[in-house]
């Protein structure tokens, strides 16, 4: 398992059904709106403080966005 491309996949699945751009969802973590660009195309390691801003903002547990979807790990 990649776990810095299932962060990243994670990130931007639930960003995506929450509707938030990258960038009003930087905002909302703190965050820089190119860093969150960087994790999403898993460019970036991430801080564990970072990875609970993130699941902060989502309102997700932080462990959420560490778990492979069963259809990733098919794909292999």
């Amino acid at each position: 398992m990649d776990i810095v491309k299932v962060f990243g996949d994670n990130l931007r699945k639930f960003r995506k059904a929450r509707g938030i751009s990258q960038e009003a969802f930087a905002e909302l973590c703190g965050l820089h709106r190119t860093y969150i660009s960087a994790v999403e195309r898993c460019r970036r390691n991430i801080s564990i403080e970072n990875i609970q801003r993130i699941a902060d903002a989502l309102g997700v547990e932080a462990y959420m966005l560490l778990i492979e979807e069963e259809n990733d790990n098919a794909r292999g």
